[in-house]
């Protein structure tokens, strides 16, 4: 009798089981559920006798993945990461997870093979070049879920199955029928020169992006604050991080949640100016904040932001520079950059 020492597996089924696991879950297969987690590490996924033809565990691994970056690392803890299945309760989450899904996929070409299968399937194929343009809630949580993609516990491995996925779907396509998911398969989006991708839709270059600035020693040279001030040239193709300009009655994301607190020195002429609203603690003075947002701040709804001691403002907030690297993160951090 032979003695059977290796079994087959489906390449992409263990691309992705192992990114999940890399990733912090295990997969489980099951006939009792399409996709569930315990909040305890396991994500159980149908098995293939449950599933329509067009489902790949590759697929539903990425989706769920998606659901977490939205989410945020604590969903892991939590059973379906929190969500709510049942009711339209959370349906600006489901569509964020849908716009970074897509968003994600495209860069690899592989939007349409790793699409999802779910009633939401018309959202997602409605979904523009760019998936996260716009100011709606759910496109604001979806450019937050993308930003998560470059920290733990997803990066480096959530990226590395991608470039997998590609490799593989790439390998295979010039030998499928039309009918076959590897036939979806489209152009990977170019790399930038500055690092990441090039922008998903027709934007203005480096030359008149917000985040270029004039800077270094000798001859300016122009540089980046979204990329830690690496050189770029004007004539570049904008990348994904590209803004056309950044208003502060816009945007506010420097005195909302993006930073906890704003440190005074005991000079400085605010705390004078305003002691109800300084914080002494631990012989450490700040700018009291009520539920992340300075109390100096007036407007909302992503219009008209002011400051109401703006004359008098700190001198922190005096010091930040709109369009430098802060500025650049404070957006990051609120989702009104991705």
């Amino acid at each position: 009798m032979r003695e059977v020492t290796h079994r087959y597996e489906d390449p992409l089924d263990r691309v992705w089981v192992e990114v999940a696991r890399r990733v912090g879950l295990r997969v489980r297969r099951t006939p009792h559920a399409f996709a569930a987690t315990d909040g305890a590490g396991e994500l159980a996924i149908g098995e293939p006798s449950t599933l329509d033809a067009d489902d790949c565990l590759a697929q539903m691994i990425f989706h769920e993945l998606c659901h977490s970056l939205v989410e945020g690392p604590e969903s892991f803890e939590r059973e379906d990461w929190g969500l709510d299945n049942e009711t339209d309760r959370d349906l600006p989450r489901e569509r964020a997870c849908l716009r970074a899904q897509a968003y994600l996929g495209s860069r690899y070409g592989l939007r349409r093979c790793l699409a999802p299968t779910t009633d939401h399937r018309a959202f997602y194929d409605a979904l523009g070049p760019d998936p996260l343009r716009g100011d709606a809630a759910d496109v604001t949580l979806a450019r937050l879920a993308v930003t998560r993609a470059e920290r733990d516990p997803w990066h480096p491995h959530l990226e590395a199955g991608l470039e997998a996925t590609r490799a593989i779907v790439e390998a295979a396509a010039p030998f499928a029928p039309p009918a076959s998911l590897f036939a979806l398969l489209e152009p990977a989006r170019r790399p930038h020169p500055a690092g990441g991708w090039v922008h998903p839709a027709e934007v203005g270059g480096c030359g008149a992006c917000a985040w270029a600035f004039e800077g270094g020693s000798g001859r300016p040279r122009l540089r980046c604050a979204a990329r830690s001030r690496v050189r770029v040239e004007r004539a570049w193709p904008g990348c994904e991080r590209f803004a056309a300009r950044v208003a502060c009655e816009d945007c506010g994301a420097c005195c909302r949640e993006a930073y906890g607190a704003v440190e005074l020195s005991a000079r400085d002429p605010f705390v004078k100016a305003h002691p109800t609203l300084v914080t002494l603690e631990d012989g450490r003075r700040s700018l009291r904040r009520v539920d992340g947002r300075c109390p100096a701040l007036e407007g909302g709804d992503g219009r008209d932001y002011r400051c109401r001691h703006y004359t008098t403002r700190p001198r922190s907030c005096r010091e930040f520079t709109r369009g430098g690297a802060n500025c650049f993160e404070a957006r990051r951090r609120v989702g009104l950059s991705p």
